[in-house]
Parts: C-alpha cells; sequence; structure tokens
C-alpha cells in the first residue's frame, strides 16, 4: 500500500494550492488530509468518506475543498485564500473500510509567506 502525495510549495498570503494524494494497492477508503506545523501537534484538516461525506477542520471551512476521484483512488484538497498559520507539513491519510487500517502518505511542505 502506498499514498503518493503531491502538491506542496511555496505560495504568498491570500495564494491558491493544490494537493493530490493516490493511493495504491488498497481500495474502499476513508481518506483525508492532516497537518503538522513546526513544534505543534498533527491536526485534521478534512476528510472525506468513501461515501463522500465530508468533514473540515473549523480553521479551514470556507477556504479548503476536499473532494476524491474513486476511479483512480485520489483524494484532492483545493486551498485558497492561504494565511501564514497554514504553513505546515501536509499528509494525506487513507482508512480501509474493511479491515479499518491507516495508513499515511510521506507529507507534503505548504509554505505561506510573503
Amino acid at each position: 500500500v502506498q499514498l503518493q502525495a503531491s502538491g506542496g510549495g511555496l505560495v504568498q498570503p491570500g495564494g491558491s494550492l493544490r494537493l493530490s494524494c493516490a493511493a495504491s494497492g488498497v481500495v474502499f477508503l476513508d481518506m483525508g488530509w492532516y497537518r503538522q506545523a513546526p513544534g505543534k501537534q498533527r491536526e485534521l484538516v478534512a476528510t472525506i468518506t468513501a461515501g463522500g461525506n465530508i468533514n473540515y477542520a473549523d480553521s479551514v471551512k470556507g477556504r479548503f475543498a476536499i473532494s476524491r476521484d474513486n476511479t483512480k483512488n485520489t483524494v484532492n484538497l483545493q486551498m485558497n485564500s492561504l494565511k501564514p498559520e497554514d504553513t505546515a507539513v501536509y499528509y494525506c491519510n487513507a482508512r480501509s473500510i474493511i479491515t479499518r487500517v491507516v495508513y499515511w502518505g510521506q507529507g507534503t511542505l505548504v509554505t505561506v509567506s510573503s
């Protein structure tokens, strides 16, 4: 099982980035994104279940949008109106709805700075 994340980078405040994560080796997944800022614990950003139910952290509601493509087993995170406090390593997460095993991607760095 592998989760391959991409799309991080440096962006100015108010800008946008799109993260993508492709899962291989397993299907029927709840998927999501978490992030970890320097010196802080990893926190939930957004999740989307295999059935399409979505949950967002309060801090990103109205700015971020999570989506998935079940045909490609991918999950995306569109991040708009980025703030410096969104700076973190973003991790793709997936959980099999069959086995309940949790998988993590390698992380992709998002830096919001002028």
